[in-house]
């Protein structure tokens, strides 16, 4: 494990510090809930988006809705109940630390993947 972090884009120093220090600048966990069935996604988002500080953001494909939340478990309880009152199933629920690929996207706009695929695509125009 490094110590500390440089994050470099198209050859640029844009954040240095340690993995702690880079996830923190993104905030808090996030309460992510993967229901069973795409079909009641907008109704799970409905029913725990008040238990976060921030929109939900609902990805259909993976069935899930992920809100920024700094309750603790206490957050994780109160949606699981909620949820399970209203009928819907859940795959998983939990709280979400920042990964380090989150950060890198929040502070480029793209993934990881992107730059290299950028620079071979560069690389293999001027070939």
């Amino acid at each position: 494990m490094a110590d500390r972090i440089v994050v470099i884009d198209r050859g640029q120093v844009i954040a240095e510090g340690t993995s702690a220090e880079l996830k923190d600048t993104l905030g808090q966990d996030r309460l992510e809930v993967t229901v069973g069935d795409a079909s009641v996604l907008q109704e799970a988002a409905r029913l725990v988006t008040d238990l976060g500080h921030g929109p939900p953001l609902l990805d259909l494909a993976k069935r899930l809705v992920s809100v920024p939340a700094g309750g603790g478990a206490e957050t994780v309880v109160e949606a699981a109940r909620r949820l399970g009152e209203a009928g819907i199933a859940l795959a998983d629920i939990g709280l979400r630390r920042p990964s380090l690929d989150d950060v890198f996207l929040s502070l480029t706009g793209h993934g990881a993947e992107a730059v290299g695929s950028d620079t071979a695509a560069a690389e293999g125009q001027h070939r």
